[in-house]
């Protein structure tokens, strides 16, 4: 991982001075939320897809939380964020702003501490590393829980969420698979470890609910999309064993941006390739972040 500059705390430093304390209740605790965001040359130049967005989710996490008195608007972040980005004068990049309790926070509560904020920037592939989208992902459906939206904030970004995650992907990662699914509570199908989840069937496109999981802004720009496209979109909770008979299924986030998944379980999906209306999302998508998009005015950043 590469990366020149973050921004902390209200200045930019060389990233390998952006240190925190080791005693420090946000990393004890895993009590932080954070964003994942990503730049894109553009025929214009360097621009934050869906950056207010974003930000504004990182604003909605840290109240979730619980979280008072922040030391920054959403118009700041933005700020920060684009300042940060053409500091590294990067290219393509991957964006992570964080906010973790610090300065106390070792009652377990986070009255007893203060928020700390930081973005950082580097080079990343993407997400998953398909080598040709074509291929697509092997995933199996994962023996680990999604949370329980009264056991911890599924609306939030939070640090801590993501051991459920880790723990499922490394799971899967041993058992020779590219990706975990996770089943909420009730048994029904939530997201991916990092990413929601479309299924394709009989030509319309359906996602589960958005009861158990993050809402995702990419689950947001494909619902656009394929309305674009003509594509009905409809949200439907999906048992595991629907996942075997669509005909095509598809993950998608700021990391995965649009990936066909195309074996679960060591089932094909459909043909066993990414089918056709996966392949349109993704391109589509793969022009709107790039500027080449009728919506890509309204949804770019310029940096």
């Amino acid at each position: 991982m590469n990366s020149k500059f973050t921004w902390i705390n209200g200045r930019l430093v060389a990233t390998a001075d952006a240190t925190v304390p080791f005693l420090t209740a946000g990393l004890h605790y895993g009590v932080a939320i954070f964003e994942g965001i990503r730049a894109y040359q553009t025929p214009r130049g360097l621009g934050v897809f869906r950056l207010r967005e974003h930000m504004k989710r990182f604003d909605d996490s840290s109240r979730i939380v619980g979280f008072r008195d922040l030391p920054y608007s959403v118009d700041d972040l933005i700020e920060i964020v684009r300042s940060t980005v053409r500091a590294n004068e990067f290219g393509d990049c991957y964006i992570r702003p964080l906010l973790w309790l610090a300065d106390g926070g070792w009652h377990l509560t986070i009255d007893s501490g203060k928020p700390h904020v930081a973005v950082t920037v580097w080079e990343q592939a993407v997400y998953g590393g398909h080598g040709s989208p074509a291929g697509g992902l092997n995933a199996c459906v994962s023996s680990f829980t999604r949370h329980h939206p009264n056991a911890m904030m599924t609306k939030a970004k939070v640090s801590g969420n993501y051991a459920n995650s880790i723990m499922a992907k490394t799971d899967a990662s041993r058992n020779g698979f590219d990706e975990a699914i996770m089943l909420d509570p009730q048994g029904y199908v939530a997201e991916c470890t990092g990413a929601n989840l479309f299924v394709v069937r009989n030509g319309k496109l359906i996602t589960p609910p958005a009861d158990a999981i993050l809402e995702g802004i990419t689950r947001d720009t494909v619902v656009a999309i394929a309305g674009d496209l003509g594509i009905t979109v409809g949200e439907s909770q999906l048992s595991r064993d629907h996942l075997y008979v669509v005909d095509e299924v598809f993950a998608c986030g700021t990391a995965a941006e649009v990936v066909g998944i195309t074996s679960i379980d060591h089932r094909p999906v459909g043909t066993g390739a990414t089918g056709p209306v996966t392949t349109a999302i993704r391109e589509a998508y793969l022009s709107a972040v790039r500027g080449g998009h009728a919506r890509s005015d309204g949804w770019v950043t310029m940096v």
